[in-house]
């Protein structure tokens, strides 16, 4: 893990989560959709950076050159999925429809008394993940990123206290210590494994017409805790006020495996989850919310051995 990479804050103005809530309760939506698309233009303009990488990403996506009101709605999708989760840690209810792939074997899981690993990405609505496990009554420790205004995460802590509670990956000795208290005092743990920087262990798959580095952190601690990894995407469904939630199969160490035959399993099992993932990811380019180089590809055949692609 790299903590220099890490940011000190979220972009926009310190004020800019309370005034959302603010404007989202008191405006009327012909008031506020409008201000919030005009703003989206505004942050757009500001942000040139961010409006470099969105355009890479999208053209990568469309196998073309990404037009600038294309960039906009990737930026006006993220500012309507931060306001979707400000109002819900204000308390407001987040309806999940599971899809039906999968979806035995994870609610099987969530509903036993097993810890387990919940893989997501920063794609559609994933980061609502912490919600649906804190109101299935699942203790679960989120890696999170600590930065100085995140009224998400507070929002979070505060309606789910003692059910949800934050790792923080800035300081990576602390962060491994506390991972381990978590995952030994039965908590399940909740983290995201599509960003490479904070992640000391990567190994390349396959996504977006590239064999790209990936995190692969999640597998190794399903290794050496014995612990069960899922993971979700969710993508949100305005014609029914909810998100669609996908699940992957459950992988889970086979105990009469050796580490080798378990780390192969580990590498098929995600690779099929990208796989679905990038489905998702072209039918709903907007959604996601990397603003950021996309993930890099891998090193050639000449390159280091425990990042090279293995079957």
């Amino acid at each position: 893990m790299n903590p220099s990479a890490a940011l000190t804050r979220n972009l926009g103005p310190s004020w800019g989560c309370d005034f959302l809530l603010w404007a989202h309760h008191w405006w009327p939506r012909w008031v506020f959709q409008p201000l919030l698309m005009a703003g989206t233009w505004v942050g757009l303009a500001l942000l040139p950076v961010q409006r470099a990488h969105s355009r890479r990403y999208l053209t990568t996506v469309f196998g073309r050159p990404a037009r600038l009101v294309e960039v906009w709605r990737h930026f006006f999708a993220l500012t309507t999925n931060l306001t979707l989760m400000l109002r819900a840690g204000r308390g407001a209810p987040v309806a999940c429809r599971m899809e039906p792939d999968n979806a035995a074997g994870f609610d099987a899981l969530v509903t036993s008394d097993r810890p387990a690993l919940f893989g997501a990405f920063h794609f559609g609505g994933s980061d609502l993940l912490g919600y649906l496990l804190g109101e299935r009554g699942r203790r679960v420790s989120i890696l999170r990123l600590r930065v100085g205004n995140s009224t998400d995460t507070r929002l979070l802590g505060q309606r789910f206290a003692g059910k949800v509670s934050f790792l923080w990956v800035n300081n990576p000795s602390e962060l491994l210590f506390d991972l381990k208290v978590a995952i030994e005092a039965g908590d399940s743990v909740a983290l995201k494994c599509d960003r490479p920087e904070f992640s000391s262990k990567t190994e390349a798959f396959q996504f977006l017409g590239a064999s790209r580095l990936f995190p692969f952190t999640i597998y190794h601690l399903a290794m050496l805790f014995e612990r069960p990894v899922v993971f979700c995407t969710a993508v949100p469904d305005e014609a029914e006020d909810a998100l669609r939630v996908y699940a992957s199969p459950v992988f889970t160490p086979d105990p009469a495996s050796d580490r080798e035959g378990n780390t192969r399993a580990a590498r098929r099992h995600f690779q099929a989850v990208l796989a679905r993932l990038e489905v998702l990811v072209r039918r709903h380019p907007f959604l996601w919310f990397n603003f950021l180089p996309l993930n890099p590809e891998a090193p050639t055949a000449h390159g280091p051995a425990s990042q090279r692609a293995r079957p």
